[in-house]
């Protein structure tokens, strides 16, 4: 009800020609499918990688059950 998401995952590995990254959907109910991806700072192939956009970096925090990367998404309502 308050728009709220959590997905709980590993940190993906690097693979050939992209860099660490996490793809997702979002959509507001009836609204429009936005397709994304994150990425987690300080990865050194950022800013190598062809579709790195620093924009959609995720904000990590240490908490006592591991990291926590967090990201906020603003849709637009139908």
């Amino acid at each position: 009800a308050s728009g709220r998401y959590e997905l709980t995952t590993v940190v993906p590995g690097i693979y050939p020609g992209r860099t660490e990254h996490i793809h997702l959907k979002v959509q507001a109910p009836n609204g429009e499918v936005i397709t994304s991806q994150l990425f987690f700072p300080g990865v050194t192939q950022n800013d190598e990688d062809g579709i790195y956009d620093p924009s959609l970096l995720l904000v990590i925090q240490e908490t006592s059950d591991g990291l926590l990367g967090q990201y906020n998404f603003v849709v637009p309502a139908q």
